[in-house]
Parts: C-alpha cells; sequence; structure tokens
C-alpha cells in the first residue's frame, strides 16, 4: 500500500506491504459534512446557545466589554466570527466600550500586518485592539490562586471589563485535552508566572494530561479556575478542516459550549490503538510542521501506539531547526533521558522554565521508543536531540527495522499525529 503524508506544504509517500500494516487511524473529519456554509454554521450556534442567554441578552446595560480573539498562531477564522459577536454586542448595548484582547499567551506580539491578515482591513481601523503581553506587570490584575498553588495573574482589560466573552477553536490538545473555551484567558490573556505554574512538571506528568482528557486533568482544571474567576461569560468556538474551514461551531457558556464541541471532536478524531514494534506519523504539514519543538505534539500520538521499545518514525520538513533554544538546552543536556527526566521533575512549578513541557513530554516519548526523524533540518542537530535523521519515509523505515533487529515488524500509520486523539 502507498499513503500519501503530509510533509511541509507537500507530501511525502509511504511505501509499504500489506501484511506488515497493521492498521491506519485518520480523523474522519475530513469526510464530514456540515450541511450549511461557515458563517450560516456561525450565526446558528450564536441563536442557539449552550447553557446559557443569547449574547445580546447578556450584553444589554453592560459599558464595558472585551473580546478575547486568538492571536497569529491559531488558525481561528476571526474574519468570519468577530463580525458576528462584536454585532451581537452591540445589538444589546449599541454605546458599548468594546476592546479587542489578542491572546498571545507567551507568544511574541502580533504584528500590525497579521492582525490585517487575520481580521481584515475595516475591524482593524474601526475597532480598538491590544495585544496582550504576558511581561506587563503594571498591566496585570491578580485573581487569586489556582487549584494548583500557583498565583492568577490576568491582563487588566479582561479581568475589569462589565463582559467578557471569547472567540476561538478546538482541537485536540497533547496535555490540555482540547484548545479552545477556557485557554482563551490561560494562557491566553494570563502572566508569564501563571502560565508556567499550570505547566508545570507535576501536572505534565498527570496521566489526565493527555489529548482527549478532560476529566481530572489538572491543567485543565486550572484553567476552567482561571476562565470562571476573570468572568469570562461567553464563548464562541469551532472546528476547522483541514482546509481550516468551519465544520461545527458552539456558543455559550464557557464550559457547557466548550464540552459540546469536544464531544463533537471526539466523535469524529477519536481512535482506538492500534498497537505495534513501528509506529509512522507526521505533524500534519505546514504550517504545523517547521520546527522540531512543534513536532513533539505528533509524537504523542505515536507514543500512544508503540509497544515498548518499538521504533517512532515521525515526519516533519522542520525548515526552520529546533524551534526553541530553551527546549534545545534541555534536549542536549549531559545525561541519558532518565536523568534528564528526574532534573525536570525536581523542579516544583515555582520554578517552571521556559518550554520545559515540551522537554518533559519529548523526553517521555524517547523513554518508550526510539525516533527516526524524517525531515530537512541538519543531521547533526537531530542527532544532537536523541534521534535517528533520515530524509525521506523508505530510509526511515530501513533504519526502524535494522533498529528493532528484524524485518517486516508490524507498522501502524497515522498520516495525522496531530489530528487524531488516541483513546
Amino acid at each position: 500500500m502507498t499513503v500519501d503524508l503530509p510533509y511541509g506544504r507537500g507530501t511525502m509517500p509511504l511505501e509499504l506491504p500489506d501484511s506488515r500494516v497493521r492498521g491506519v487511524l485518520r480523523s474522519r473529519i475530513e469526510e464530514y459534512d456540515p450541511g450549511a456554509d461557515e458563517t450560516e454554521l456561525a450565526e446558528r450556534a450564536m441563536e442557539n446557545p449552550v447553557g446559557s442567554p443569547p449574547l445580546h441578552e447578556l450584553a444589554k446595560g453592560k459599558k464595558k466589554v472585551t473580546v478575547i480573539a486568538s492571536d497569529h498562531t491559531r488558525p481561528v477564522p476571526s474574519r468570519i466570527l468577530m463580525p458576528i459577536l462584536l454585532r451581537e454586542i452591540r445589538r444589546g448595548s449599541p454605546d458599548a466600550d468594546i476592546t479587542i484582547l489578542i491572546a498571545t499567551g507567551c507568544h511574541r506580539g502580533t504584528t500590525a500586518a497579521e492582525l490585517e491578515a487575520k481580521f481584515g482591513p475595516d475591524i482593524v481601523r474601526d475597532e480598538k485592539i491590544v495585544v496582550h503581553d504576558c511581561d506587563d506587570a503594571e498591566n496585570m490584575v491578580l485573581l487569586g490562586t489556582l487549584p494548583s498553588g500557583g498565583a492568577c495573574y490576568v491582563n487588566r482589560i479582561a479581568a475589569e471589563a462589565d463582559l467578557l466573552v471569547s472567540e476561538g477553536f478546538i482541537e485536540p490538545h497533547f496535555f490540555a485535552g482540547f484548545s479552545g473555551g477556557r485557554k482563551a484567558v490561560l494562557p491566553g490573556v494570563a502572566g508569564r508566572a501563571t502560565v508556567l505554574a499550570n505547566h508545570c512538571s507535576e501536572f505534565i506528568a498527570h496521566p489526565a494530561s493527555r489529548a482527549g482528557s478532560l476529566e481530572g486533568n489538572p491543567i485543565h482544571r486550572d484553567m476552567v479556575w482561571a476562565a470562571r474567576k476573570a468572568g469570562l461569560r461567553f464563548i464562541l468556538n469551532v472546528v476547522l478542516n483541514g482546509e481550516k474551514k468551519i465544520i461545527h461551531a458552539d456558543a455559550g457558556d464557557v464550559e457547557a459550549a466548550h464540552e459540546s464541541g469536544c464531544r463533537f471532536l471526539d466523535s469524529q478524531c477519536g481512535v482506538d490503538p492500534v498497537r505495534a514494534d513501528i509506529v509512522v506519523t507526521t505533524n500534519g504539514g505546514y504550517p504545523l510542521d517547521q520546527n522540531i519543538y512543534q513536532a513533539v505534539k505528533g509524537m504523542t500520538a505515536a507514543e500512544g501506539c508503540v509497544n515498548p521499545g518499538g521504533v517512532i518514525v515521525m515526519l516533519a520538513r522542520s525548515e526552520d531547526g529546533h524551534g526553541g533554544d530553551a527546549f534545545c538546552r534541555e534536549m542536549t543536556a549531559p545525561g541519558g533521558t532518565d536523568r534528564l527526566m528526574e532534573g525536570i521533575l525536581s523542579r516544583d512549578r515555582a520554578h517552571t522554565t521556559p518550554d520545559q513541557w515540551q522537554a518533559q513530554i519529548f523526553i517521555r516519548v524517547l523513554q518508550k521508543a526510539r525516533v527516526v526523524y524524517v525531515s530537512d533540518a541538519p543531521e547533526e542537530l537531530v542527532r544532537s536531540l536523541r534521534m535517528y535523521p533520515a530524509r525521506t519515509a523508505a530510509e526511515a523505515m530501513e533504519l526502524a527495522d535494522k533498529l528493532i533487529g528484524r524485518e517486516n515488524a508490524p507498522v501502524t500509520v497515522i498520516p495525522d499525529g496531530v489530528g487524531v486523539i488516541v483513546r
């Protein structure tokens, strides 16, 4: 059989004898027909909010309204969603003072060009937009102590609003369970110290901190607490297909509407694990496979299927290299993976370092399996990050067989590792 695997802006073929393939695990989302166009799906969601009155009713009498919007790193179709949210707010409160707050989390600030690409020129020209800065201490408000014990600092523009609303999209998330919903506040508009406390090694190591898992997930629990404490009253969240088109939308209460979207996504993306000695996967191609840091996300899907001591073949073009200096320093420190993991687990939440969580998850994957990394990255960089470099899927399979120690070992293929939830 031949499977075309996403790689950069194109694909790379993987050819295998049928007899070797245990299973091909795919999302069913590309086959889903929503029966309506994108705007209609969003409008329907707004007309039928989950667990909440309509937004225009919530907006009545509100003077200072903040709408949290995603930043340049997320493919949220804000050109569709934001006009609907603004219209409904002004329907209830025509004279409301509205601020669009860009949820950068700990990312760099969104540029003017990126804002225009995201919202279109009219909204950028006509609306008040503020880009969140997690290190701007003067514009943070302490809302209390998270269930985890960390201090909860949130952007003042969000914390002091009469009405707080957010847009977003829902996809599998490799430690928060799902993106969207409550993540608009934490990490979206939270202070850096709050984000680091929430991403502490204890929580990343928790067995419930996995893709598709909300119940018992301590990271999710912190995020919900922060969203409630900040007063996030209404969300409009969507599910996107591979072309970044809306195929499902939910609006309403920050928990109830988000959980409705998560149930839909799980129905389309959830798969049972198919165990094998070799698991081949990708990070879904561009833009998610631009560096090794991001590719850790796709590896976690393979982690759920590979037999202990097996091999993960990861395809990610990685033309931008490792993707983070702090991540690279963690992974290239002296000692084996057990020593690296012990060092990370010894840090309490107050001493969490940037990108520590990504290194922790990567180390966890390497403790279970060896990784053959198909990329355009320099081979010496791949080796320094404790993986085996390859340039093609065929070369990677030959190397995987040698590492396993026998030919024709069973293989599971996950064409898009960030697009499935391995239950």
